[in-house]
């Protein structure tokens, strides 16, 4: 297979970006979206300028740098925004376990980073995500003793709360859903987090505080609000669904309440 790729090129946020063109051919249809990304980034090292030709004047971009660490759609640092969707056109993946498979032969492919003023590029398709670390360490964790693995078995939780939780927990704060909200809003992040500590028991003693610092943490950051539009619901590699949203918006409002 072969394909044009169409590739957003930025040195840092500070300077302007532009697209810029290339051509791969040999592609497998097996071969995975970073596998192709770096195919392509061995070509550009072997086209790369020699010393003789940057005196010259050569202005090679060199190789396309992009983020990724697992390649197993469980770590979320491998977001691409790729033909007008966050981690490309098939469902439920992140960009590590997008083939291309999905796309024609012959096909111009257009490479974004995630578009966010919560998320600053620092250089090509590698964004700062670091706001969703701040993001954590204002609220989404348990400080209290919960003993070991075998006391909290012993604390009896209904099962369809507990699947709900982990289905919550599934979270790999990637980012698909502030790259694709309109808003840039993070509050399918910040309810995922919230969600799976709230459905819980050993969550509940920080309850309050824990929604409070995490939605003002949100907001201090410069995510956006949601307007329920579901664009995260739909993107969200894990399938999160909205419904934690509205847990998320009880809790801040019963926090607010009992203030």
């Amino acid at each position: 297979m072969e394909f044009n790729l169409k590739i957003w090129r930025q040195k840092n946020a500070k300077t302007p970006g532009h697209f810029e063109t290339y051509h791969i051919a040999g592609i497998e249809e097996d071969a995975s979206f970073l596998e192709m990304l770096d195919i392509l980034n061995e070509q550009l090292i072997r086209e790369g300028c020699d010393p003789v030709a940057v005196e010259r004047g050569c202005q090679s971009s060199g190789p396309v740098s992009f983020d990724h660490d697992c390649r197993e759609g469980i770590c979320g640092a491998c977001g691409l925004y790729i033909d007008g969707r966050a981690h490309g056109p098939d469902d439920h993946v992140t960009t590590c376990q997008l083939f291309m498979r999905h796309f024609k032969d012959g096909a111009t492919i257009t490479v974004e980073p995630w578009r966010s003023a919560g998320f600053p590029i620092i250089k090509d398709l590698v964004v700062d995500r670091s706001a969703f670390d701040k993001i954590l360490q204002a609220g989404g964790f348990i400080s209290v003793r919960t003993g070991a693995a075998q006391d909290a078995n012993n604390i009896l939780i209904p099962h369809d709360r507990a699947e709900e939780s982990m289905d919550a927990a599934a979270c790999v704060g990637c980012g698909a859903c502030v790259a694709t909200c309109k808003n840039g809003s993070a509050m399918l992040f910040v309810a995922a987090r919230v969600s799976s500590l709230a459905l819980l028991p050993q969550g509940r003693p920080e309850a309050h505080r824990r929604a409070k610092a995490m939605v003002a943490k949100m907001d201090e950051l410069g995510f956006g609000n949601c307007t329920n539009t579901r664009a995260c619901e739909m993107e969200c590699p894990k399938g999160i669904n909205v419904s934690h949203i509205a847990r998320l918006n009880r809790e801040f409002l019963k926090a607010k309440f009992s203030d």
